[in-house]
């Protein structure tokens, strides 16, 4: 005896596909929708149950009703030349007016009852132009909402106040190495030549001080900046 025509609609209905990189766990969504005015009861199986998760895998799907079944494919090692074997069907039958036990229900059930649609797997790798090519100096949402002239020229800014501030740090440790070999040669002359020295370091002071100034100011403008790209 023939089986019964599946009712519930499947989206998709014959394939499910599984995009990479497959690193990590890689989900593919299978929306059941259960037309009828009946309650449908499903079972979701699979020839390789080690390689999935499938949530939920079973269930009551009520009259007018759908519902969203996750298929969570596992890291592994992808080989291209490899086609995959691996195939999913969706069970179904009529829920009982009276059913209390749905594992009875399934047990109990006759095969003319049953009805099944089966979905094959595809495994695809992104091509090379869909990956983003620098991910260091924006966030995605910043990136998504600036233009590629705005993203050019807040990286070229950012590039030179980085610049800049190494160039403050590598004067301000010139000036520090500068000032203690000055002291040192200083030390051993006679107090009237104190006066100058003091003069002296004021003045290295007074320019350590400016240079403190400006770097703190290009932090300043790098803080901002950073602020408006996480917004």
């Amino acid at each position: 005896m023939a089986r019964t025509e599946q009712v519930l609609v499947l989206e998709p209905q014959h394939e499910l596909k599984f995009r990479g990189p497959f690193t990590d766990v890689v989900t593919a969504t299978l929306k059941l929708t259960n037309p009828t005015d009946r309650n449908v009861c499903f079972k979701v199986k699979t020839t390789a149950p080690r390689r999935y998760c499938v949530r939920p895998n079973s269930g009551i799907i009520d009259a007018g009703t759908s519902i969203n079944v996750s298929v969570m494919l596992q890291p592994f090692d992808y080989d291209p030349n490899e086609k995959s074997k691996h195939k999913f069907m969706v069970q179904s039958m009529l829920a009982p007016y009276d059913m209390t036990d749905m594992e009875g229900v399934w047990k109990e059930a006759k095969p003319e009852e049953l009805m099944d649609s089966k979905l094959r797997c595809t495994f695809e790798m992104p091509l090379e132009n869909d990956k983003t090519t620098d991910h260091s100096v924006l966030p995605k949402s910043a990136s998504a909402s600036l233009d590629d002239g705005e993203v050019k020229k807040i990286m070229e800014e950012c590039k030179r106040l980085q610049m800049e501030v190494q160039r403050l740090r590598e004067e301000n440790i010139q000036i520090r190495e500068d000032d203690g070999l000055r002291k040192r040669r200083v030390a051993p002359m006679s107090a009237p030549h104190s006066s100058s020295t003091m003069v002296t370091s004021t003045v290295r002071d007074e320019g350590l001080s400016t240079r403190v100034l400006a770097l703190c100011v290009l932090f300043f403008v790098i803080g901002v900046i950073i602020g408006k790209l996480a917004l």
